[in-house]
């Protein structure tokens, strides 16, 4: 399949000179969008617990390290942040751009009384505290030059109930709260803070969840999206990354940007639009 990551080849590069840190950057929507920032001209740091795949990552598709290095990184333990910003810091001399992409989900159980307070705890770690420590190190680098942009990685469970666990979507809710909070704060500092609410895409979270793969799971999601003809991929997450990242978003700030086709603004009983099948 074509990729959607390049529009033309005498495209500008629209993050030429700046530094990114993107946690749980190793696979899926994180290597994507560490693909595509190198390529408009970032410096990147892969902040991840998958060694193996962020070593090679960053020595093959990122440029080895004149573009690219790679930290071990649990986001659930400060330390670790802290170290991962300013290891960015130290490399390549300041931290433009912070994306909070590290995320798990819990076992399916649709049934509350079924779920272990251990299973929702471990998510609300990762995907929650790990986006504050995100925001709060990235924010120690960036108010001392009153700029930067802090994107974090939501989800369709972000505005809609019974997508996901109910630890994922508490989760999911809590990073758009956070994300206003710091953006009213920040403000004052030059430095935006928005988040990304995909529909569900081939990624090794989502197929693990749902227990589908590849073109088994497209069509699946396929046949409950409400935009028709076209299927989510992580290209599609990392292009919209790349727009909160760049200066062409420079007045955007507080924002969940929804990747959904309009899915969380149906409600499926309503028929009025239908058109008669040929």
């Amino acid at each position: 399949m074509a990729s959607q990551l390049i529009s033309a080849p005498t495209a500008p590069r629209r993050l030429e000179g700046k530094v990114a840190i993107i946690t749980g950057g190793a696979s899926g929507i994180g290597e994507c969008t560490a693909k595509l920032f190198v390529h408009h001209g970032a410096k990147v740091v892969i902040a991840d617990i998958q060694d193996d795949l962020g070593q090679a990552l960053c020595a093959t598709a990122l440029g080895g390290p004149t573009n690219s290095l790679y930290v071990h990184c649990d986001v659930t333990d400060e330390s670790q942040i802290k170290a991962a910003v300013e290891t960015a810091v130290k490399a390549f001399g300041k931290l433009d751009i912070m994306m909070n992409n590290a995320g798990i989900a819990d076992p399916s159980k649709p049934r509350i009384i079924d779920n272990q307070k251990e299973d929702f705890e471990r998510v609300i770690s990762v995907n929650v505290t790990g986006v504050f420590l995100g925001i709060k190190h990235a924010a120690q680098a960036m108010i001392p030059v009153k700029t930067g942009s802090i994107i974090s990685t939501a989800s369709l469970a972000s505005y809609v109930g019974g997508s996901a666990s109910h630890a994922y979507t508490c989760s999911k809710h809590a990073v758009v709260g956070l994300t206003k909070n710091a953006a009213v704060e920040l403000g004052q500092f030059g430095i935006r803070v928005n988040c990304l609410s995909p529909f569900a895409m081939v990624t090794p979270l989502a197929t693990r969840f749902v227990g589908l793969e590849g073109e088994e799971f497209e069509m699946a999601m396929n046949s409950m999206a409400n935009l028709k003809g076209v299927t989510l991929r992580t290209e599609d997450v990392a292009n919209a990354a790349l727009f909160l990242a760049s200066d062409e978003s420079r007045y955007v700030s507080g924002h969940n940007l929804l990747i959904d086709g309009g899915f969380g603004i149906t409600n499926p009983n309503i028929k009025i639009f239908e058109y008669p099948q040929n």
